[in-house]
């Protein structure tokens, strides 16, 4: 495995996470993006001890993407502080099984994670435990295939919810293309990738506060049953 570095400094690591890898350690004992990343520093600086790395947020094992890490706990503390803010941005591409009732607009949801079965269900609102979901998509083209209709959307999240992306489309019959957990026709069926990508990441730097921007192009096969033109 190995991890593309997009931009490394003193404070922070931006990386991209490949498809299939956890971004922390799990209970499978698969290597996973924080442990490398503290391999990849402690043997490119030659370090005498474990390098400190500090996840800031997180994506779902079969999603690919942009993702920042922290590598000293004030640069951590400093930017999990900003995740809520309007200078974090967090954006996705996604290809959906099905069509959207409008061509952009805004989901709002309450979710509830079952843990048993780790999955998450939209909720009504006085539902016990559930928590306030927020994203928007705006659709960039729609694809007529063999499996149906296909729209492939751009996402803006707002609040970073277990499995939100995933469970906000599936209730609404567009579930991402590739998912075996939100999608019953995939049943028995497994996939290591879904067709969902953390194509680009804005915030603003925890020391010097330069608002960085990194964006990148979805690939992989579950990509790969549509055209991507660059948005």
């Amino acid at each position: 495995m190995r991890v593309e570095i997009l931009h490394e400094d003193e404070d922070i690591l931006v990386c991209i996470k490949p498809y299939g890898v956890p971004c922390v350690p799990d209970k499978t004992g698969d290597m996973d993006v924080l442990t490398w990343l503290k391999d990849y520093l402690y043997e490119k600086y030659e370090m005498d001890e474990e390098p400190e790395v500090y996840p800031v947020h997180r994506l779902d094992r079969p999603v690919g993407g942009i993702m920042v890490y922290a590598r000293n706990e004030k640069a951590a503390s400093r930017l999990s502080d900003d995740l809520d803010s309007d200078s974090f941005k967090k954006y996705y591409q996604a290809v959906l099984k099905g069509e959207l009732a409008d061509d952009s607009g805004e989901l709002s949801d309450y979710l509830l994670k079952d843990g048993k079965t780790n999955i998450t269900k939209v909720v009504d609102k006085n539902t016990k435990g559930a928590k306030k979901a927020k994203l928007s998509y705006e659709l960039l083209d729609e694809f007529e295939t063999d499996e149906g209709i296909l729209s492939y959307v751009l996402i803006e999240l707002y609040t970073g919810r277990h499995h939100q992306i995933r469970a906000q489309f599936a209730s609404r019959k567009a579930p991402i293309y590739g998912d075996t957990k939100y999608d019953p026709t995939y049943k028995g069926k497994k996939m290591k990738q879904i067709a969902l990508f953390a194509t680009r990441l804005e915030f603003d730097h925890p020391t010097t506060k330069e608002h960085l921007v990194f964006k990148r192009e979805p690939e992989g096969p579950a990509f790969d049953v549509i055209d991507i033109d660059e948005w």
